[in-house]
């Protein structure tokens, strides 16, 4: 056993080298790639879908967005597609910077900071992307 590498290491290194076996392609996957392929949901659907449509006292889309990046940053701000993508729709639903930097920072109380930077960090990847919107 001279080598240093971690059990976990060691499993990683097996599987990437098991999925370029399978399909030599994957050596350049890159999943942010599937962000793209996914559409952003116009307001009205998002409306009909998880907002108002199904309750009318029930929340609008925009908060439920909301409730879902908290959630995310509460995770640990691992899920990095998943945070980019609430953020682009929570937008689209008609949130501000400053409604989903406070989410996102309000949630540093309860997941640490590194959560909340991390969160953060995605969500102004997404926010830069349409710096021409309004505040």
């Amino acid at each position: 056993m001279s080598d240093p590498k971690t059990p976990f290491e060691l499993m990683m290194q097996q599987a990437q080298e098991m999925a370029k076996a399978f399909n030599p392609a994957l050596e350049t996957f890159n999943p942010r790639g599937f962000e793209k392929l996914w559409p952003t949901m116009p307001k009205e659907i998002m409306e009909m879908t998880f907002g108002k449509g199904i309750s009318k006292d029930g929340l609008d889309a925009k908060t439920r967005l909301l409730i879902t990046l908290a959630g995310l940053t509460m995770q640990g701000a691992q899920a990095d597609t998943q945070i980019r993508m609430t953020v682009r729709h929570a937008r689209e639903a008609g949130a501000t910077r400053d409604e989903i930097a406070e989410t996102i920072a309000q949630m540093s109380m309860f997941a640490g900071i590194p959560a909340m930077t991390r969160a953060m960090e995605l969500a102004r990847e997404v926010m830069d992307e349409g710096k021409d919107d309004e505040a």
